[in-house]
């Protein structure tokens, strides 16, 4: 295993991070958006499965599509991001495992059998991989505004029309603008979220 990452780089991704909800007029480019994507993908999931899909709204036209979906909380800072990332998940991602778990044939089988499963593995981890997104989006000197405030099913019409996708939560990508930033919320201490078993 590696050694511990550095105090500078545990506050990049964690204590001086924070959500933003007001960007520079910068862009992030395709580039980043992949090199983005490249990390993502190496991260943890079960039997991975990786059922997580990435949309990369970027461009006005798309932005309008959002639109309507977005609730008024969030229309201004997402119309303002660079870059809006639709988490979703693949409703049939079991479909992917001869190929990403080879080692185990009758994987697909544990999930065609149970559509209640299988949308809870499709659900918990595509969670997980927006999270690894958020990280290492930050990773990269990008920041990020994640949130739910949207109406699922229009944002799915538009963008997933054919059902084979469901969006689980929305991405606000770019470089972050502190004069948007709020006062630092607090968390619970250890004795109060955590227990030793």
């Amino acid at each position: 295993m590696a050694d511990p990452i550095d105090s500078a780089a545990l506050d990049t991704l964690f204590r001086e991070a924070r959500t933003h909800n007001k960007w520079q007029d910068r862009p992030v480019s395709d580039e980043t958006l992949r090199e983005l994507y490249d990390l993502v993908k190496m991260a943890p999931t079960s039997a991975n499965a990786s059922p997580a899909r990435f949309v990369f709204v970027r461009t006005a036209e798309g932005k309008e599509k959002l639109r309507p979906a977005l609730s008024a909380g969030n229309l201004d800072k997402t119309m303002t991001a660079p870059v809006t990332v639709i988490v979703a998940w693949d409703v049939a991602f079991y479909e992917k495992l001869p190929e990403l778990f080879p080692h185990a044939p009758g994987a697909k089988d544990w999930f065609t059998g149970s559509a209640a499963f299988a949308e809870a593995t499709a659900f918990r981890n595509s969670s997980l991989q927006a999270a690894y997104l958020i990280l290492a989006a930050r990773a990269l000197g990008l920041d990020t505004g994640p949130m739910s405030g949207y109406d699922a099913a229009k944002l799915d019409a538009a963008f997933f029309p054919d059902g084979k996708w469901k969006s689980n939560l929305l991405i606000n990508l770019g470089y972050g603008d502190a004069s948007g930033l709020f006062g630092r919320l607090p968390r619970l201490s250890f004795e109060e979220a955590a227990t030793l078993a």
